[in-house]
Parts: C-alpha cells; structure tokens; sequence
C-alpha cells in the first residue's frame, strides 16, 4: 500500500500510445504543454542532495553517481554531451523535440519504447547551472507525464582530485493509473534508465 496522501491523477491523456507518435503529434503536445502550470513543489536543488527528511510521503528517491574520468578537458566533453542529450540517447528512449536548450521553462519531450507501449512524457527545466565546476539542470514533469516530480542531471568537477561526476537524483510517484497499477515494473524502468543513462556518459567520453 502506498502511503498517506497519495493521490493519483486517473485521467492522464496522450501518454500512453499502441503506435510511435509523428513529428507533428510530438509537437502539437509540446506547444499545448508551454501552459501547463507547475505541479510539484520544488524540492530538488543543483547544490545540495535532498535530505531523507524532506522526501514527501508516498515518493520513491533515487539518486546515481558515476566518475566520468578525470581533468578539465573531459569536464568539458561531459557539459557538451550533456548539451546534447546524449545522457538520453539509449536507444529505448529518447529526448525528441527539436534542438532543445537548457535553459528554464524549456519543454523537454522523452519519448520511450517499452512492453509493447510508446509513452512521451513532457516535463519542463526549472533551474540550470553552468559554473567553472558545475553544469547540469532540474526539470519538472507535468500534467502530460505518468510520473509527477522532478530529475536533476548534474556534472560535478572535483577541482581536489580532478575527477569528473555525472550525478543523477530524482523524486516521483506514479501519475496514471498504468504507473500506479505497475508501480514495480516503473520503478524497475526508472532503475534502467539511471543505469543506461551512467554507462552513456562514460562509454561518450574521450579515451
């Protein structure tokens, strides 16, 4: 049973499709998505991890971190392929609106293959950073998204031991009524991605 306070949105609409969507469905649920108002407090932050204590009753949190390598150039590497969602491309899934930037209130659109269904959930960046030492960003899902919470991508670079992090952390309960029914099987996906998405960086940069 999931805990106090849960409650589930049953009427999410577009998410789940039998076919792969076009190009112009993709963007016609994009541009209806710029409205979409904020559902989730903000929690996530690009600075700190979020304490045990703070994750809201009936949430699931992950958090994944890999070393990338070492040094200033392949820091470097890891922003332009973060830039380029390469973090993303998993073959499985797949960030498909066109040439998004990572700047806030951009529409991200993830489209993603699996047990027969397409699913395309919109979420929409928050907040970014872009230091000497830290790049990444925070995005929100919205209404249009089986999950509700937020991910933040963050690379680190250890200016003490030169090494490179690629960190993911992330908050979120089911949405619609499939995620809420398969909440294991989401939470195995979820698992999948943080996994696939660590390999992808590494495997991308520089030998």
């Amino acid at each position: 049973m999931m805990g106090r306070g849960w409650n589930c949105n049953w009427h999410t609409e577009g998410v789940f499709t039998l076919k792969r969507l076009t190009a112009a469905a993709i963007e016609e649920r994009i541009e209806a998505a710029q409205s979409f108002p904020l559902d989730v407090a903000p929690l996530l932050s690009l600075h700190d991890s979020l304490p045990s204590d703070r994750v809201p009753v009936g949430f699931a949190y992950d958090q994944s971190r890999s070393c990338l390598g070492g040094g200033e150039a392949l820091f470097t590497a890891a922003t332009v392929a973060v830039a380029q969602w390469v973090h993303f491309d998993l073959g499985w899934i797949n960030v498909v609106n066109r040439n998004p930037r990572i700047v806030p209130g951009q529409i991200v659109a993830v489209q993603a293959q699996a047990l027969g269904l397409w699913t395309l959930n919109l979420s929409r960046i928050t907040a970014t950073i872009e230091t000497a030492r830290r790049f990444g960003f925070i995005y929100a899902t919205t209404a249009m998204h089986v999950e509700k919470g937020e991910e933040s991508f963050l690379l680190e670079f250890d200016e003490s031991s030169g090494e490179v992090w690629y960190v993911i952390e992330a908050i979120s309960r089911p949405r619609s009524l499939l995620a809420y029914l398969g909440f294991p099987v989401t939470r195995a996906f979820q698992h999948k991605f943080a996994r696939d998405s660590q390999r992808r960086m590494i495997e991308e940069m520089p030998v």
